[in-house]
């Protein structure tokens, strides 16, 4: 077959497809009189070139709900700046997010669309303004599973997965029913209910050696959240049943480094009149938030809870044990 053939067949498909019915692999079939396993390639080949096509689970077809191009809109030279911004961020491939390259490409469409006079202008201005983004996890072998996991999100099938678990110290398989794709602390992460634990659980995509789509099919619970899910942890790990106030003190130094930031929704900072800070946030789970505390070194002290004053007087023992020099390199010193 031609390749003007094949486009001629990928427009009619695609003409088919934005009619705003659900068809099916094999109407779609008969409509073009060719195979369905043709059908399922050329609905492949429009999805990689950016075409987002839909599918029902329900009727067991696919669809495009509208133009897979958006219509122009008039933005203002503020607004065209703040979206180039963000895209080169984003799209950057060392410094982004991973997996969105094409925040890259929209920013070039953006700047190459503006009129000429304020090329330059918002091209100086991009030169001038730039955004620090936080280290990443490396995701380069990652994307096949990401891709899955957002399709199974969209076509509500469930996923089976080889997992590198650190929680259960072993490498295990388990269908996935993803309820949520999330980015957070330099990495993304799939949250869905896991077969083995019975339970919701956050799986790092970096560490999914294996994944493959099954035509088994879940039901999100209508009143999962991820606020719900995460509860009032410090950052993603709770600790279910151990919800404690914690009250820091922070020296004058590092004060209002501190005091500046929103740290954690429930926070709140109570100034002293010598400089100092008592920071106090509630939180599922004291290890977590022991880690950021430990960071700020002997500017930060625990008031409350005793069990996390415990944990970090455990945490400073352990430290000064990994550097207490044996009798023998002594010697050698000698």
């Amino acid at each position: 077959m031609s390749v003007i053939s094949k486009i001629r067949r990928l427009l009619q498909l695609l003409e088919r497809l934005e009619s705003g019915r659900i068809h099916n692999t094999k109407e779609l079939a008969d409509f073009l009189k060719v195979s369905r396993r043709t059908i399922f390639r050329d609905i492949k080949t429009l999805q990689d070139s950016g075409i987002s096509i839909l599918y029902d689970a329900s009727q067991r077809g696919y669809w495009i709900s509208e133009s897979p191009y958006l219509p122009p809109t008039d933005l203002t030279l503020e607004e065209t700046l703040s979206l180039v911004l963000l895209s080169q961020e984003l799209g950057n491939s060392k410094r982004g997010i991973p997996f969105f390259e094409t925040a890259g490409e929209a920013s070039m469409k953006l700047q190459s669309n503006l009129p000429n006079h304020l090329k330059s202008y918002v091209g100086e201005l991009t030169t001038g303004v730039k955004m620090g983004t936080e280290p990443k996890s490396s995701l380069d072998d990652s994307r096949s599973h990401y891709d899955r996991a957002l399709a199974a999100i969209a076509e509500k099938k469930k996923l089976r997965i080889r997992y590198d678990s650190l929680y259960d110290q072993k490498e295990i398989s388990t269908l996935v029913s993803p309820y949520r794709v999330f980015f957070k602390r330099r990495s993304w992460y799939l949250i869905g209910r896991s077969s083995i634990h019975r339970a919701v659980r956050t799986f790092h995509l970096g560490r999914v050696h294996e994944s493959s789509l099954t035509e088994d099919t879940f039901v999100v619970p209508k009143r999962f959240s991820l606020e719900q899910y995460f509860g009032k942890a410090w950052n993603m790990v709770r600790e279910r049943g151990n919800r404690k106030h914690v009250v820091v003190r922070f020296a004058p130094l590092v004060a209002r480094n501190v005091a500046e930031v929103t740290w954690h929704a429930t926070q709140t900072v109570i100034w002293n009149d010598d400089g100092t800070i008592d920071f106090h946030v509630t939180v599922d789970g004291i290890h977590e938030i022991s880690w950021w505390i430990l960071g700020y070194g002997d500017k930060a002290k625990v008031l409350e809870p005793p069990e996390l004053v415990e944990l970090i007087r455990s945490h400073i023992r352990n430290m000064s044990a990994n550097y207490e020099q044996p009798e023998s390199d002594e010697r050698d010193r000698d």
